[in-house]
């Protein structure tokens, strides 16, 4: 009964039927499918009568079928209208492909894995109308990258065992197949480990509950139980529970023990891990001490027996490494090595834990600090921006891109002055969803290695769950397609649209996601070019005042180009200026000009040290050699939590060919960011 029935149902699937209706490529689905035709007349519905049948191996048939009563609310039958099938050795070149099929007569989702089968039955519940039908389509689907994923930090602020698990729920969803957990930093160490329990006794409780206020105060420890400590982390059990309920959601859990810097909370544990045994501890663990290697294999063998991840994250990021270069041990490791700089000692301890991972079967992430002198088998993760991600690539490693630019979701999301505070940045949704992780120019040899991307969610100014989720949503829907998707199937105005209705729905399931409908947009001056008297002239830098090169915004011309800056230097609209002499720059208009307005805009974020200038002076001349002042400005830089705008202009009545316009650096130096020199 059951073979025959599934037969006829298969037959009635083979094809959706000739209809007058026009078929549409499009569906209401994120992230947008591979190969689509849709026609909207004709539906089925599922209700009570509804039942599905699950053939797959015995392995993956309870999953299948707890996911599938899940998403369709109906129960299963050995003859079920909706058939779900694992086939394996199909011969698909992607392992999570699906294939889905309705008619007016039933649905057949296929796939040659249980996690194919899945990510069908999700596009099956995002085509679902609140009356139940479904319109009778075929869709052929795969996804562009092996590796989907998205990191959330547990240290800086701690979520929870539930707080995951939530976040896993929507992430499938979305078809992410991997959750990356940062669980260990200076803010607080969040996993258990029996062999040291110090660093869950102590190095998991802080004084303060808000990470700014920890950080910019002593950054005190205090013992497990003390009055107002902070923190917490995952036992064993928990992890256990976790790794199950993402696995049953086809979901890989990665955890990151960072190693060598981001330490503190280790050495404020085990104070002899440090080169100056506790006395000004910093980031970085001694390399040259051998119990910093037992205690981080130990560390690493408890990890490799709680997440069977086929990755392990070891971090590899910021270190200082000041305190080795007077280290004993550590200059000891180095003669003994062969070392000539303290460089090598961060690409010896990756080395040496790669190794000892590899030993028991798995591979390593590492942030892109160690691509050089890094093993080619080490998988590189790249925050510093695409073209390092594309030399990763290029020297054979493979590559998950999770540039800052495209990928940090604890960035502003929208206007800074409406949004809860951030470190700062502008990620508006509409610049996740723009970016392509293979630019036209990757060679094909590298662009295999680019095998996945991700989206970090750091939590240094992310104290709830509540805020987690409003920046974590909908950007993360946004890169769901940019991992997803091909690059042709993408449209962000229907995109935009699809996604206000999931976020919506989100928000109605007690998921705290930004609302697009309120979104403000980009600074208003960026929205439109400028036109002025100093349009497209020249721009000649003071020898000692030149900008620096990694914001040169374009260059040379990038003052009098009319183009204006957004909410953040990040978006490369801003020139920026880190010498001690600031901003010297005179503009040669050509010819001499009658002039009533001379001005710059400048900004300020003080947590990545940009401020506004302390004086601005505003002179002109006749001949580029004898400079008349105009404006003489002077600023009290103050530090706030602002991210704050000021024009420093002069107005009045004056005749000239050369404007030179010079911006000092108050008392905390930093940058000095500024867009366009306007002159009218």
């Amino acid at each position: 009964m059951k073979n025959s029935a599934i037969a006829l149902l298969a037959a009635a699937l083979t094809s959706v039927a000739v209809s007058c209706t026009p078929v549409s490529s499009r569906t209401e689905v994120i992230p947008q499918p591979l190969q689509a035709e849709i026609d909207a007349s004709r539906r089925f519905r599922i209700d009570e009568n509804t039942a599905f049948t699950v053939i797959a191996g015995d392995d993956e048939r309870r999953r299948i079928e707890e996911r599938a009563a899940s998403i369709l609310g109906v129960g299963q039958s050995e003859s079920g209208t909706i058939v779900l099938t694992v086939e394996e050795g199909s011969g698909k070149a992607s392992k999570e492909s699906y294939r889905l099929n309705v008619t007016t007569e039933g649905i057949e989702i296929s796939s040659p894995t249980a996690a194919g089968v899945f990510y069908g039955l999700q596009t099956l519940g995002q085509l679902r109308a609140d009356d139940g039908s479904v319109p009778v389509c075929r869709i052929e689907d795969e996804p562009r990258f092996a590796y989907r994923g998205v990191m959330l930090d547990l240290s800086r602020h701690w979520f929870g065992k539930e707080h995951v698990k939530r976040q896993i729920d929507v992430l499938s969803r979305y078809k992410f197949n991997r959750v990356h957990l940062h669980l260990t930093d200076a803010a607080g160490w969040r996993i258990e480990i029996k062999k040291h329990p110090r660093l869950t006794e102590l190095a998991a409780w802080r004084t303060d509950s808000l990470w700014k206020t920890w950080w910019n105060g002593g950054r005190g420890y205090v013992e497990e139980g003390s009055e107002g400590a902070y923190g917490g982390y995952l036992t064993h059990e928990d992890v256990r529970e976790i790794v199950e309920y993402a696995r049953d959601r086809y979901i890989e859990i990665i955890p990151e023990i960072e190693i060598p810097a981001h330490s503190e909370e280790v050495m404020a544990a085990y104070p002899d891990l440090s080169c100056t045994k506790g006395r000004n501890i910093q980031g970085d663990l001694c390399i040259g001490n051998e119990h910093t290697i037992a205690l981080l294999e130990d560390v690493l063998t408890e990890i490799v027996e709680l997440f069977p991840s086929e990755y392990i994250h070891i971090g590899g990021d910021e270190a200082a490494m000041n305190n080795w270069k007077s280290c004993p041990l550590c200059r000891a490791l180095m003669q003994k090595e062969g070392m000539q700089d303290v460089r090598e000692l961060q690409s010896y301890i990756i080395g040496r834990m790669q190794r000892f991972l590899e030993r028991k079967g798995r591979k390593i992430i590492v942030w892109d600090e160690i691509l050089e002198g890094s093993d080619p088998e080490a998988v590189i993760m790249c925050w510093h921006g695409v073209h390092r991600g594309i030399k990763a690539a290029e020297e054979g490693h493979d590559v998950i891109m999770t540039p800052g630019e495209f990928c940090y979701f604890d960035s502003y999301q929208d206007a800074p002055y409406s949004q809860p505070e951030a470190i700062g940045g502008y990620l508006p949704f509409e610049k996740v969803y723009s970016y392509e992780p293979v630019p036209e120019s990757t060679d094909c040899s590298a662009a295999k290695h680019i095998i996945g991307v991700q989206g970090n969610l750091w939590a240094e100014y992310i104290p709830s769950r509540e805020h987690a989720e409003y920046m974590l949503y909908p950007r993360a829907l946004a890169l769901s397609e940019v991992a997803w998707s091909r690059p042709e199937r993408k449209n962000f105005d229907e995109f935009r649209t699809l996604a206000a209705a999931q976020a919506d729905k989100l928000r109605s399931e007690g998921i705290n996601a930004f609302d697009l409908s309120t979104e403000t947009g980009n600074r208003e001056e960026a929205q439109s070019p400028i036109k002025h008297k100093a349009l497209g002239k020249s721009v000649i830098y003071a020898d000692d005042a030149p900008y620096w090169p990694g914001y040169s915004a374009g260059g040379d011309g990038a003052l009098t180009d009319g183009i204006r800056g957004g909410w953040s230097y990040g978006d490369r609209r801003w020139q920026g200026f880190v010498d001690k002499e600031g901003v010297d720059v005179t503009i040669d208009l050509g010819t001499d000009t009658e002039l009533h307005f001379i001005g710059a805009d400048f900004m300020q974020i003080c947590g990545p040290d940009v401020f506004l200038p302390a004086e601005v002076i505003i002179s002109i001349s006749e001949n580029g050699s004898d400079f008349d002042e105009l404006a003489h400005f002077f600023h009290e830089v103050v530090r706030d939590d602002a991210v704050s705008f000021r024009n420093f202009a002069w107005r009045g009545d004056a005749y000239g060919r050369y404007v030179r316009y010079r911006a000092k650096h108050g008392k905390f130096g930093g940058f000095l960011f500024t867009d366009e020199i306007v002159v009218e």
